[in-house]
């Protein structure tokens, strides 16, 4: 890593930081990723499964769709993709696909997270494209958004079950 690359770094992951609360807040896993190709934000995402009605629609996934759309080009060679959680073997593969250079994400996911967690996808040696990995960006951060969220979740659930026993 650069000197100046830990700064940028924490620049864009507080953007994705930024989606992620908004997947929150709409009801979503608080996940969040944008993607920067030559220092400019291209495309932006936040966890949309649910709203959407569409398995498909994680963070990744979303900010890829929309940089291609902007970039009018599946493909981002150059691209980095700043993504608050690890991602998951399908979000793996798209950013394979979408041969991205750069993936940059804060907190480890430790049951699906497919780039260090519980396998190393991006190191498969039949894949035709290598994407660089940079981890831990504000990852108690990016860890603490997802944690208390579910904690919120609980607490509900919790209060709900109270009330109902009344």
């Amino acid at each position: 890593m650069r000197v100046n690359d830990e700064s940028e770094h924490r620049r864009f992951m507080a953007e994705a930081l930024d989606e992620a609360r908004r997947a929150g807040e709409a009801g979503e896993v608080p996940i969040g990723a944008v993607v920067v190709i030559d220092d400019a934000i291209v495309g932006r995402g936040g966890n949309g499964p649910i709203g959407r009605h569409d398995p498909t629609a994680h963070a990744e996934v979303v900010a890829l769709r929309d940089a291609a759309q902007r970039v009018g080009n599946y493909r981002l060679p150059g691209s980095t993709v700043y993504v608050t959680v690890e991602p998951c073997m399908m979000c793996v593969g798209a950013l394979v696909h979408a041969r991205v250079a750069r993936l940059v994400f804060g907190a480890r996911e430790p049951k699906a997270g497919a780039v260090v967690s519980t396998q190393r996808a991006l190191e498969h040696p039949a894949l035709n494209h290598r994407v660089e990995v940079v981890e831990g960006i504000d990852e108690d951060t990016c860890r603490d958004v997802v944690q208390e969220f579910f904690r919120q979740r609980r607490e509900a659930a919790r209060r709900a079950t109270a009330h109902d026993a009344e």
